[in-house]
């Protein structure tokens, strides 16, 4: 059965909120709401409902297919289905996400410093999906590559041609004994949640005296300079107002054994772990925490390979917590032995079902894992799938290029940007950026610049510095 609904995307919205089994699909552009929901009647447990932005038309049945599927509407879904339709307009392209808001992500660390406003981070989701784009509003349950179909949640299928998977990482909060219940008082907070970020700058403008704590969890975590970018902008405010050292005592508990992964940003770093009086605890990996004691449990593990369990106080934390996978991905044929979309690090294909890519914080390419990889992963995703469709020739390779501004003082960040094996891949001449130093022209870029194009750029196919060249 199929129902077709046509109506001015301009003035229209459906919203079918009365059945959990219809998927919310918006156009671009929204002013008032049609629900339309009771019309369907008898049919709502057979029907998945689609919207196709640029047409104004719904389509609800029990089959569904596409050129191409894209999971997740992140930062590399949203992208890649921009940079798609801006080499092929017709594309018949699905995004598949349940979520209502996009998060400018690489801001929260600025927010949780007291640099950046936790509202401009967020903004909704309907009018960033790119025009042409059929929006799925769901939740994807799984995988069937065999026979090209994704599963939703209410047990309805998605058929593709091609498919990229794109659902960033889970945070795992559970997997640190205690923590859930902890977050958000009793001086606990993290800045890899939006509503929490604010919550760090009350807690490093409130604190005077006492034990400071910075976690960093094993790796792969989404942008690994992300718990001491945390770290140094809270010792940046306090040693501002006189307090290192004397009054307040920085650490770091590192489940790994350096202070970064790549050397030649390191001694830059270290300037700052002196200014600040840190004291640096490396193979220390948090397993437990109880707010109301705020007593923090550690397992360290030793030269040896010898693990013993370190309890400590603090007055406050900041938890990074351990990350994965989604569920739905672990759980599916895709992944590697670790859990991750197995793909091939220079082209993102996947290395059994060739009809599948991956980009972004849920494949196992061993890059960093940030928002600058994930804008320059897209376009190379986009001109490998239409190469694979005879549209374009030649193929794209992925470098492995991620950048993470480290935020050392307020106006400063240390640039790293670097490639597979810790190639350094700096964007600029040293006379405009020297990516090893502390710079003022590193934190405009990163304060002022990065999240308009993020919003402004990335997510609508703008390719500034990152179109691929083909071989």
């Amino acid at each position: 059965m199929v129902f077709i609904a046509f109506f001015d995307v301009a003035e229209s919205l459906l919203i079918c909120n009365w059945c959990s089994r219809y998927q919310y699909l918006y156009p671009a552009t929204i002013r008032h709401t049609l629900n339309i929901a009771p019309a369907l009647g008898k049919w709502h447990s057979r029907l998945n409902i689609a919207y196709t932005a640029d047409t104004g038309v719904f389509l609800m049945s029990s089959k569904q297919h596409f050129s191409i599927v894209i999971v997740g509407a992140g930062a590399g879904g949203i992208s890649v289905a921009a940079s798609l339709l801006k080499r092929k307009p017709d594309l018949q392209i699905a995004l598949i996400d349940k979520a209502e808001k996009n998060y400018y992500q690489p801001g929260w660390t600025l927010v949780g410093g007291g640099a950046f406003d936790v509202a401009a981070t967020e903004r909704p989701m309907a009018p960033l999906i790119p025009k042409g784009t059929t929006w799925i509003k769901a939740a994807v349950a799984g995988f069937d590559p065999d026979n090209n179909q994704v599963e939703l949640e209410d047990g309805s299928r998605i058929g593709y041609d091609r498919l990229i998977v794109a659902p960033g990482l889970k945070l795992n909060w559970a997997g640190v004994e205690g923590l859930p219940e902890a977050l958000g008082k009793n001086g606990v907070t993290s800045n890899y949640r939006f509503d929490l970020a604010p919550y760090t700058w009350k807690l490093v403008q409130e604190l005077k005296s006492g034990k400071a704590i910075f976690t960093q969890p094993p790796m792969p975590i989404k942008c690994a300079g992300a718990p001491q970018k945390a770290m140094y902008l809270s010792s940046d405010h306090w040693h501002r107002q006189g307090l290192t050292g004397s009054k307040i005592n920085v650490h770091m508990y590192n489940a790994g054994a350096v202070l970064f992964g790549v050397a030649d940003y390191v001694p830059a770093l270290m300037e700052y772990v002196k200014k600040y009086q840190i004291t640096l605890n490396f193979t220390h990996n948090l397993v437990k925490i109880d707010g109301d004691s705020k007593t923090a449990w550690f397992v360290k593990t030793g030269a040896d390979g010898t693990k013993e369990t370190v309890e400590t106080h603090f007055d406050m934390i900041h938890v990074c917590p351990p990350q994965q996978a989604p569920d739905f991905v672990r759980s599916s044929p895709l992944v590697d032995a670790a859990g991750w979309v197995d793909v091939d690090q220079k082209t993102l294909q996947h290395k059994k079902y060739t009809n599948i890519w991956s980009l972004g914080d849920v494949m196992n390419a061993p890059n960093a894992k940030t928002m600058a990889a994930a804008r320059k992963q897209a376009p190379i995703v986009a001109v490998n799938i239409l190469s694979d469709m005879g549209v374009l020739s030649g193929i794209a390779e992925y470098d492995g290029y991620g950048s993470c501004p480290l935020t050392v003082e307020k106006g400063k960040i240390v640039l790293a940007e670097f490639g597979f094996g810790g190639k350094l891949l700096p964007s600029f001449p040293d006379w405009i950026i020297n990516g090893t130093q502390p710079t003022r022209a590193a934190w405009i870029l990163k304060k002022d610049f990065l999240p308009w194009m993020y919003w402004n750029g990335m997510l609508k196919g703008r390719e500034w510095m990152v179109t691929p060249v083909t071989k």
